[in-house]
């Protein structure tokens, strides 16, 4: 007992020093200049007022000094006022929620495995315990295509699923904010896997009538980040665009994508990507500002494919008999370590907190001069957000940056239960993380939100937003009939 007695108390000593230490270092400024002003103050109290009269009187100010030292002032403030990018809003999103109908239970996706693949028992007992670890739960959907046996990926069918996961998203949003098609003067859609002709994006501006000088983008082959690649290009078209309206439409198909053949690396996506889909509603007008959600803070994109195992590790492919799949390699988790390690290199300075700027750099210069093998400082991002949405690609993935990132249960918990719930519904699943914040109640005025998506290629990308306003709990969206069940245990191992 004695022995616990004195390490809990020792613990509790540090922890107090670890919190002075934060206080002394992200408020020197203010520890400094108040005292000073303070001091300016009870001198000038001091003073007469004629002595205050003769200290004015010795500056020797005329009123042509006055007057260019006030244009000066007024023309620097001009100048940085222009120069000063254009604040973005995110003023609301909507999430598709597939029908219970397309629900797959575990029993139902190990019957279908076994009767596509009854030549190949060995490939099923291997989706068998992929599906018993991923942490996905018994209400995840896949489109109707997939549930034939065996499936028929048509275009058809392809297209059918496009039309009802985009537009459902799209009819919400609309429904949300009040937001006529008219008013859309930016248009990007997402998709990594199916691209057809025409593309989605005039899909949708056909389906919606939109104007014919909408400018369109549709971005394909970027992975499971490349919803925050499309928020990075709709920022910075909204800098040059003033008074503009940008939606952007961030899915997966997955009809076309099944794969039906017997290579393990290629019958791993399987278990996991699920249907889903989200579309937001940014706009730079000033009068979005108070009804917005949310405000864009900072976007940090990295890019791996440089080195040839980055570039491979996610890899669309043919197998030995002509199946075409993804093939993701056994190399991914350490991939994206490093690609993650060098996305918080970039994002450290501009979201932490001097103090753990400091510790940082300490221990970076300790390494260097003095001891290389000195185990790096990891910096507390719990410092600098109160939420974190990591990309639900799959349970180890969520582990993996909850221990790197030293972040709580509770931190990770909208990513798990957003995994559980959903599946893998790739770059829209930070939009169910965020939902699922929010119909908690846990989203208050002034707090930070940093999204983490990784993608193939390989790619590390950072999206941190600032709330606007405090968001009461939704009443509707994808988490509406069950966000009282949740969070919910998620055993390591489930029985199927």
């Amino acid at each position: 007992m004695p022995p616990i007695f004195t390490d809990f108390s020792a613990s509790v000593k540090l922890k107090y020093v670890k919190l002075g230490y934060q206080d002394l270092v992200n408020h020197i400024l203010t520890l400094i200049l108040v005292p000073v002003m303070l001091g300016v103050v009870v001198e000038l109290l001091r003073l007469g007022p004629e002595e205050i009269v003769n200290l004015w009187d010795s500056l020797h100010l005329d009123l042509v000094q006055i007057l260019c030292s006030s244009f000066f002032i007024i023309f620097i403030a001009t100048v940085y006022f222009m120069s000063k990018p254009r604040s973005i809003y995110l003023v609301d999103y909507s999430c598709y929620k597939p029908p219970v109908t397309y629900r797959v239970p575990f029993a139902t996706f190990m019957e279908h495995s076994r009767l596509n693949l009854s030549n190949n028992p060995k490939s099923v007992e291997f989706q068998m315990r992929i599906l018993e670890r991923s942490g996905l739960g018994e209400e995840t959907c896949l489109p109707p295509a997939i549930h034939y046996i065996p499936p028929t990926p048509t275009m058809e069918a392809a297209r059918g699923e496009a039309e009802l996961v985009i537009f459902s998203a799209m009819d919400s949003l609309f429904e949300k904010t009040g937001l006529k098609p008219k008013d859309i003067d930016i248009l990007i859609v997402n998709c990594s896997l199916f691209s057809p002709t025409p593309s989605l994006s005039a899909m949708v501006i056909n389906k919606y009538k939109l104007r014919s000088n909408i400018k369109s983008i549709n971005l394909s082959g970027m992975g499971c980040s490349a919803g925050l690649i499309s928020i990075d290009l709709a920022r910075d078209l909204l800098q040059v665009h003033p008074n503009s309206n940008a939606v952007v439409v961030s899915t997966e198909i997955i009809t076309p994508n099944y794969y039906q053949g017997k290579e393990r690396a290629m019958l791993l996506p399987n278990c996991l990507f699920r249907m889903g889909g989200a579309a937001i509603l940014l706009s730079n007008r000033s009068s979005e500002r108070w009804r917005a959600k949310y405000r864009l803070v900072h976007i940090v994109r990295t890019h791996k494919g440089a080195d040839d195992k980055a570039y491979r590790c996610v890899f669309e492919e043919e197998d030995k008999e002509g199946n075409v799949g993804i093939s993701l390699s056994k190399d991914l988790m350490a991939i994206a370590g490093e690609a993650l390690k060098s996305n918080i290199t970039t994002i450290g300075p501009l979201v932490l907190p001097a103090s753990e700027q400091i510790l940082f750099l300490l221990t970076l210069i300790w390494r260097k001069i003095f001891n290389p093998k000195w185990k790096p400082y990891i910096p507390d991002f719990k410092q600098a957000f109160e939420h974190f949405c990591i990309h639900a690609g799959g349970r180890a993935v969520i582990d993996e940056l909850q221990k790197n990132l030293q972040l709580s249960a509770e931190h990770v918990e909208a990513s798990r239960m957003a995994l559980h719930r959903f599946g893998n519904t790739s770059s829209s699943s930070l939009w169910y993380e965020m939902s699922y914040i929010e119909s908690k109640g846990r989203m208050k005025r002034g707090d930070r939100v940093w999204q983490i998506a990784f993608g193939s290629g390989f790619k590390c990308n950072s999206a941190v937003w600032k709330c606007n306003r405090t968001i009461k709990t939704p009443t509707d969206g994808p988490w509406a009939d069950c966000i009282e069940r949740y969070p919910v245990h998620i055993p390591e191992v489930v029985n199927i």
